[in-house]
């Protein structure tokens, strides 16, 4: 295996590396910094005495990276609202330590409790794979031209290319992501959903797949959206009409008015967090998984999320 860790920046001191994270600091250290540089999340508590083991265990492995990972500690004693605004965004926190790593604004691994030092370097190992600090053949190249090509409209070409990046590297997590959207841009949502199945069990998990999974079920749901005008009279009528709300949102991301639809489900999270099961956060979450993790729409939608959370 390529040593990624020792591949990184050797100038990044630990000051740089390791922080104290808080409430307040949390949105800019952890989902922002993580954009470009993977940060392990140290939950931890001065009580818990795995995490006095664990701590200087992980610091040791993060700084030995030089920069390929960033750490952010999180006593959860002092920071009870953030832990609790977490856990109810789907982190499992109910114990301590327990060590989350963030990639491009979202968590991609974690593991709980104690472990060996060779583990946690292995943990890390895996992440600053995760975010392709390896080198790739030029493969890279071709999957910002595929990239282009869907963006563009051209998602036949765009296809044929994905597929043979595919047959350069099978384990590709961007290229199934790829072709399974470009699909997706067909129409062909049985056939997107066929690539994504056919990809290695060791990426099923990885950020693209999940990405082209929520693109998956909101062209679904586009499939069977009603009208945006009628529903936002309903709305306008009945702002308490919580059904008509989280439909008029579905109606407009299938219309292309992705922010307005966050803006009526995060009306809707205001208003009741857990109808029909906390149905809206969850649809959020699917548009975030959509859309690239530095999209203003993810971003955005993010903050005002926490906001009304830690209200």
């Amino acid at each position: 295996m390529m040593d990624i860790l020792g591949g990184a920046d050797a100038a990044a001191s630990a000051g740089d590396l390791i922080k104290d994270v808080t409430e307040e600091t949390f949105m800019a250290e952890v989902v922002d910094g993580s954009m470009e540089v993977p940060v392990v999340v140290d939950f931890w508590a001065p009580w818990c005495g795995p995490c006095k083991t664990l701590g200087p265990m992980l610091e040791a492995a993060v700084t030995k990276a030089k920069g390929a990972v960033k750490m952010a500690k999180i006593n959860v004693d002092e920071n009870q609202r953030l832990a609790a605004a977490l856990a109810q965004q789907g982190l499992p926190l109910q114990s301590i330590p327990s060590v989350v790593a963030f990639y491009q604004g979202r968590p991609v691994d974690m593991f709980q409790g104690a472990l060996p030092q060779s583990e946690i370097d292995a943990f890390l190992q895996k992440l600053a794979e995760t975010a392709g600090s390896t080198a790739d053949g030029g493969l890279g190249e071709a999957l910002e031209t595929a990239e282009q090509m869907l963006e563009e409209g051209a998602a036949s070409d765009a296809a044929q290319v994905f597929a043979a990046i595919l047959g350069e590297d099978d384990k590709s997590a961007p290229a199934y992501s790829g072709l399974a959207r470009c699909h997706v841009a067909m129409g062909e949502l049985d056939q997107a959903e066929a690539v994504l199945n056919g990809a290695p069990a060791e990426i099923s998990t990885a950020p693209e797949i999940e990405a082209a999974h929520a693109q998956i079920e909101l062209a679904r749901q586009a499939e069977n959206a009603g009208p945006v005008a009628e529903l936002r009279a309903a709305v306008e009528a009945d702002p308490d009409n919580l059904q008509a709300r989280f439909d008029l949102a579905q109606a407009l991301h299938a219309a292309g008015e992705a922010e307005a639809a966050v803006e009526e489900l995060l009306e809707l999270f205001r208003r009741d967090r857990e109808w029909n099961d906390g149905a809206a956060k969850a649809q959020l979450f699917t548009i975030f998984e959509a859309l690239k993790p530095n999209d203003p729409v993810v971003l955005n939608g993010r903050r005002k999320l926490s906001s009304i959370i830690f209200a």
